[in-house]
């Protein structure tokens, strides 16, 4: 093991990895691989009984009545606000401290985004912060479940019925996260599911929106494929002749076999996943508790479950005598993936621009922004690459810890 004060590799020395360490890399099992190839030999590819399965399925996981699977995340969030009906004049409640897709869903139907100021401990938006931005053009909110850490979706519940309003939940990070008691996806609104590559699990790129409305459910089946009354699975699989009318617009956004068949071995695997995000959790909490890092609050109480996408860690600036990213430019040089997740929304040059908040609008967030750094967790990583990982940053922040004489 490399000694604490020998030079870091972005100073010259060796790098604690020979092989870089990607952020989040997927786990694909042998039996997921001959499952996909399948599908391939079936002759059908595009959206089927494979998807009609795994929509089944997911809906079962997460205890909705309804799963309806799209092409990502990003088309869960935006076909959810057209189902909806929002539109130009419509205000949607959300948070800053989120990727792009968030505010990209809202704007694209024409809807003006309202940000509000985050959390420093849970880095979610709270109900309180939100009642306080609800106005009379308000027609929804979309909280984002940062990180996979639940918002307190009971809260928002009773705040949206108190206003007539609806809840789209953004939840990218939170498969298998849990919420008084029921997992994330069950609690009456619509929730938007990512299954990009880094995710708990994946289809490769996909997502799911699941609902117990069954006219949303159905309206959001005919927003993914052009508006069309029977999808080519209809149409195709019998000898009969089904035919297909455009009864609105919509777009193209399905999902497809090949996806769904890996999406089912998946999700077969996602509690197991989920075990092992977990005890590599446990593992940097003891590990780094020494170190001048802030995390993210977690639920550790019965009947909540942090779905442990990222493991975000805040770096106490005044104890270092560098910035965030130069640490991680030093973790990276030691071949360590580290992230991102995020730099705030209204800081972007664009979002800057088209929604005019100035620097000091979220300070919070902006906070956040300047310190946050997430740390590689995954089912596919080692043991060897877990250690590894704890060392790096062990190294990284003895090397510019303000405290080490001489090493500054």
């Amino acid at each position: 093991m490399r000694a604490l004060d020998a030079p870091l590799a972005i100073d010259g020395g060796t790098p604690i990895r020979a092989q870089f360490l990607p952020f989040g890399r997927p786990l694909i099992s042998e039996q997921e691989i001959a499952a996909v190839a399948d599908v391939l030999r079936s002759g059908w590819l595009g959206m089927g009984e494979r998807t009609i399965a795994f929509e089944r399925a997911f809906a079962a996981y997460c205890g909705a009545d309804h799963a309806v699977s799209v092409s990502s995340c990003t088309a869960a969030l935006h076909l959810s606000l057209v189902a909806l009906g929002l539109g130009p004049g419509d205000e949607v409640v959300t948070t800053p401290m989120t990727f792009a897709a968030t505010v990209n869903a809202i704007l694209e139907v024409g809807a003006s985004p309202v940000l509000v100021d985050i959390d420093p401990r849970t880095l979610n938006v709270e109900p309180d912060a939100v009642a306080a931005a609800i106005g009379p053009r308000t027609k929804a909110l979309l909280p984002v479940h940062f990180g996979g850490r639940p918002v307190d979706l009971t809260a928002f519940g009773a705040l949206a019925r108190a206003h007539g309003l609806a809840i789209v939940e953004d939840a990218a990070h939170a498969v298998g996260a849990v919420h008084a008691g029921a997992r994330v996806g069950s609690h009456g609104n619509l929730a938007a599911f990512s299954f990009y590559p880094n995710k708990n699990m994946t289809t490769i790129e996909g997502g799911m929106v699941t609902t117990d409305d069954p006219e949303l459910a159905e309206a959001l089946r005919l927003l993914r494929l052009h508006g069309l009354s029977n999808d080519a699975w209809k149409r195709y699989h019998t000898k009969a002749l089904v035919t297909s009318q455009v009864v609105r617009f919509g777009y193209k956004a399905n999902l497809t076999d090949v996806q769904s068949v890996l999406g089912m071995g998946q999700l077969e695997r996602l509690e197991e996943f989920l075990g092992v995000r977990e005890r590599y959790a446990a593992v940097y909490d003891a590990a780094l508790a020494d170190l001048p890092i802030d995390r993210q609050e977690r639920q550790a109480g019965p009947g909540e479950r942090h779905g442990l996408h990222l493991y975000v860690i805040l770096l106490r600036l005044d104890e270092l005598t560098c910035d965030r990213d130069q640490v991680v430019r030093a973790l990276r040089a030691e071949n360590i993936g580290v992230g991102l997740h995020y730099q705030a929304l209204h800081e972007h040059p664009y979002y800057a621009q088209r929604l005019g908040h100035g620097a000091g609008a979220f300070p919070v967030a902006e906070d956040v922004s300047a310190r946050t750094l997430t740390l590689p967790l995954g089912p596919s990583m080692s043991g060897e690459d877990l250690h590894d990982v704890v060392h790096a940053v062990r190294c990284v922040l003895a090397r510019y810890r303000a405290t080490a004489r001489g090493r500054a």
